[in-house]
């Protein structure tokens, strides 16, 4: 059969109106959470007063709110809150310390772990039998949450108290694994633990590593339970979950931002901005002395896996160069798969420093305490090889993918 021009137009048309309507990845989500699955393990719960740490993140696939899970499982009393770094609303800058409230909607405690304390406290756990952990982690080693996760196993180790994570995906994907080991001297809330900075793992594969590996302070070893997901993948990135993306901190506003984070988050410990204060943080950074159409030049020159640059000009409403227009630069994620997101940040930092060095500044313990070493940046400041010392991370990084593959707990 033969069509005219204008019924080919229509079925176009429509296919095209169809196409937008369906999200990346599917309608319905294909991934259950560990929220999701929790009625599988009501036996964990049953008569027990529950202490969740969490954040605004932590919504079930069908839209409801861990409290209200909670609620609906009967013989179980939800007796506090926890909130991590950015509070229980997700709506604090990062670094702002937090006090702790009382829940307005449920009128219980909000027990702040980012505030006069990081862990919790004997005084804090009094009415607490079980600890629930559900925040929607980055995949990175400096994201805080992680570390909030296991101050708070500790805790529990010490006081006889349950702990039980509700894992979620990584968002970045669960395959790829990139940079140096930290050093345990730059231990710090932005890096506990000799982990590279790209892990690729979830925070129930986090849990049970720092358990078992005796990396909680003294040896402690919580009573942990995993509550998995199911039909997650480690070639999953987030859009292919069908999950809703909820930004996990004020300044995580993307996947896209989520993808390139592990290596623009360097910048913190320079004065470079990057990107926070603008709709585009960690996808575009700048300054006012930097001459974006030079600088672009020269990093698509090093020809990165994955990605491509191009002038960008902001001017942000708060942080560095606040109400200050910055010429900068957007980063284009061409292949998220080929990208080497922390190596890329090393060396847009480096490329920053040799071409403005009056004007670079660093924030010496801050930027090492990212890199959970000193030795990038003492080689970018000397000159030295870049790809040599990234050689020379190969070995500790082996060492690391065989303990991590312990502790693995989803397929490709």
């Amino acid at each position: 059969m033969r069509l005219s021009k204008v019924s080919t137009i229509l079925i176009f048309l429509v296919l095209v109106s169809v196409s937008l309507a369906i999200p990346y990845g599917s309608c319905e989500a294909s991934v259950k959470t560990g929220l999701d699955n929790i009625n599988s393990y009501s036996h964990l719960f049953e008569g027990k007063r529950v202490g969740i740490i969490t954040n605004h993140t932590a919504y079930n696939s069908g839209g409801e709110y861990i409290i209200d899970v909670f609620r609906k499982m009967g013989n179980v009393k939800v007796a506090a809150f926890f909130s991590p770094e950015h509070g229980l609303y997700g709506v604090e800058e990062d670094g702002k310390r937090i006090e702790t409230i009382t829940d307005p909607n449920y009128q219980i405690p909000v027990y702040s772990l980012y505030g006069k304390t990081l862990k919790p406290t004997r005084e804090m756990l009094e009415n607490i039998d079980v600890l629930v952990f559900d925040i929607q982690d980055i995949g990175a080693r400096f994201y805080t949450y992680i570390y909030t996760m296991s101050l708070a196993m500790e805790a529990a180790a010490e006081y006889g108290k349950r702990f039980v994570v509700l894992d979620r995906p990584n968002p970045i994907n669960g395959l790829q694994v990139e940079g140096n080991i930290l050093k345990p001297q730059f231990a710090s809330f932005v890096g506990l633990y000799p982990i590279p900075v790209r892990h690729g793992q979830t925070c129930g594969e986090l849990a049970r590593m720092f358990n078992e590996q005796g990396w909680l302070k003294d040896g402690v070893k919580a009573d942990l339970e995993i509550i998995p997901m199911k039909d997650w993948r480690r070639s999953m990135w987030y859009d292919r979950t069908g999950l809703k993306f909820i930004k996990p901190s004020p300044n995580m506003v993307s996947l896209e931002a989520a993808a390139v984070y592990p290596g623009l988050c360097l910048l913190e410990g320079t004065n470079v901005s990057e990107g926070r204060g603008t709709p585009l943080p960690f996808i575009q950074f700048g300054a006012p002395w930097i001459d974006s159409k030079s600088l672009v030049a020269e990093l698509n020159k090093l020809n990165l896996p994955g990605v491509r640059f191009r002038p960008a000009f902001f001017t942000p409403i708060s942080s560095k160069y606040k109400d200050q227009k910055c010429n900068g630069i957007r980063i284009i994620v061409t292949d998220r798969d080929l990208l080497e997101s922390y190596w890329s940040g090393v060396l847009i930092v480096k490329n920053i420093f040799q071409k403005y060095p009056k004007e670079f500044q660093w924030k010496v313990s801050h930027f090492d305490r990212l890199c959970g070493t000193s030795v990038i940046r003492e080689a970018i400041i000397n000159r030295s090889s870049l790809e040599k010392l990234r050689e020379s991370w190969q070995a500790e990084l082996k060492s690391f993918l065989q303990i991590r593959s312990k502790y693995l707990m989803y397929s490709n």
